[in-house]
C-alpha cells in the first residue's frame, strides 16, 4: 500500500505532533484526491499544538491536523462531475451538508451540521488528502501556491471588512494577527479612507500593519486606542470598527471608537464572558453589531478572486516565512513567539 508523510496530533499534551507514514486514501463517492503543494499554520493549529482547553474538549487522539492548503487535484472518484485532474486548488475548510435551510440559503458557513477540518475530522497536514468535490475551489493559474494557501484566513477578513461598507470610511481594525492583517491589506485595496491598527505589544507585526499601508499603527500598552481615535476623528470616532482579538479591553474598545450610528463588527473569539455596557456604548449610540464566522460561502471566495485580480490586494508582507514540510517544527515554534505573520509548509 502506497503511503505519505503527515503531521498528527498524535498525544494529548502540549507539542504532541509526530511526523508519521500513513496510507494514502482511496477517494469516495463524491470526493477528490489532492496532493499537496502548500499548508499554511493556522492559530487553531497551535491551539492544538498548545493542548489547551478548546482542544481538549474538541480533538480527537489521532487527528491529522491542519485546514488551509493549495494542491492539484490527483484522482476524482465516483459521482464527481466537474473536478478534473490536474486541476489547481484550494478548498472551504468547513465541511457543510449543502442540504439544510442555512445552507440552501446561501449560508453554508453556518451550516447547522458544520465540521471543521483539521480537528473535527483529519486534516491538510499531509502530502494527499481527500475532500468533497462540494468544496473544491479554483483558483487562478497566477496565484503563487503560498497565497492560495492563505484563502481560509483571508476569507475571514474578507467576511469580515464586506460585513458592513468600509470604502471610503473610517475603520479601526483592532488585532494585529494573521487576520487582522488581512484586514488591512483588504480595507486597503477596496479604498477605506483612513486604517487605524491596534496590536498589544507586538511590534514585528504592527510593522507589518506600516507595510501594508495603515495610516495610524498604535501599540495599545503604550496608548490608549479609544482616546486616540477620538483625537483624530475630531471627538466622533470611526465608522466602523473591526474586533478581530476577542479581548474584554479590546471588545470594548472597539464599541466606543465608533462613531453615533457606527458599526462594529466582531470575529474575535473570547475565552471568557465579557462585560458591556449594553445602554450607554450600543442602544444609546445606535450602534450595529455584527458577528462573523469563517467565510461566507463562496460569496467571500469570489470577493478573494477579485480583489487577487485587480493587483491591488498585497498579502506578501503577510507571509513571513516558509519552510520545507518536514520542518514543520520550525514554524510551530516560531508561530509560539509570534514575531511572524503567516508560515507556510511547502512540498
Amino acid at each position: 500500500m502506497a503511503t505519505m508523510k503527515a503531521i498528527v496530533k498524535a498525544k494529548a499534551e502540549p507539542g504532541g505532533l509526530a511526523f508519521r507514514d500513513l496510507p494514502i486514501p482511496e477517494p469516495g463517492e463524491g470526493e477528490v484526491l489532492l496532493k499537496n503543494l502548500a499548508v499554511a499554520i493556522c492559530g487553531t493549529d497551535l491551539h492544538i499544538y498548545n493542548w489547551d482547553a478548546w482542544s481538549r474538549k474538541r480533538v480527537r487522539i489521532p487527528t491529522v491536523i491542519g485546514h488551509e492548503f493549495a494542491a492539484t487535484v490527483a484522482k476524482t472518484g465516483p459521482g464527481v462531475t466537474r473536478a478534473k485532474v490536474g486541476d489547481y486548488v484550494s478548498g472551504e475548510g468547513h465541511l457543510f451538508c449543502g442540504l439544510c435551510d442555512n445552507c440552501r440559503t446561501g449560508n453554508a458557513h453556518v451550516c447547522y451540521s458544520w465540521k471543521g477540518i483539521g480537528y473535527d475530522v483529519d486534516g491538510v497536514f499531509r502530502e494527499y488528502f481527500t475532500l468533497p468535490e462540494r468544496n473544491l475551489w479554483r483558483n487562478d493559474p497566477a496565484t503563487p501556491p503560498a497565497y492560495a494557501a492563505i484563502q481560509d484566513p483571508l476569507g475571514n477578513a474578507v467576511h469580515t471588512v464586506f460585513k458592513t461598507d468600509c470604502v471610503a470610511k473610517r475603520v479601526a481594525v483592532f488585532g494585529d494577527g494573521p487576520v487582522g492583517l488581512l484586514a488591512v491589506a483588504t480595507l486597503r485595496a477596496i479604498g477605506a479612507a483612513e486604517i487605524f491598527v491596534f496590536g498589544r505589544g507586538n511590534h514585528y507585526r504592527l510593522d507589518i500593519a506600516r507595510k501594508l499601508g495603515a495610516d495610524h499603527v498604535i501599540d495599545t500598552l503604550e496608548t490608549d486606542p479609544v482616546a486616540y481615535i477620538k483625537q483624530h476623528t475630531g471627538g466622533s470616532g470611526v465608522d466602523v470598527s473591526l474586533e478581530i482579538v476577542g479581548a474584554a479591553a479590546s471588545v470594548n474598545a472597539a464599541l466606543k471608537s465608533v462613531k453615533l450610528g457606527g458599526h462594529v463588527v466582531m470575529i474575535g473569539i473570547p475565552t471568557a464572558e465579557v462585560p458591556l455596557d449594553l445602554a450607554n456604548d450600543i442602544v444609546f449610540n445606535a450602534v450595529t453589531l455584527h458577528g462573523v464566522t469563517g467565510r461566507k460561502v463562496w460569496d467571500s471566495w469570489f470577493v478573494m478572486r477579485g480583489l487577487f485580480r485587480s493587483g491591488r490586494l498585497d498579502v506578501a508582507p503577510i507571509i513571513t516565512h516558509q519552510f520545507p514540510f518536514d520542518e514543520y517544527e520550525k514554524g510551530f515554534a516560531l508561530m509560539q513567539t509570534t514575531n511572524c505573520g503567516k508560515v507556510v509548509l511547502t512540498f
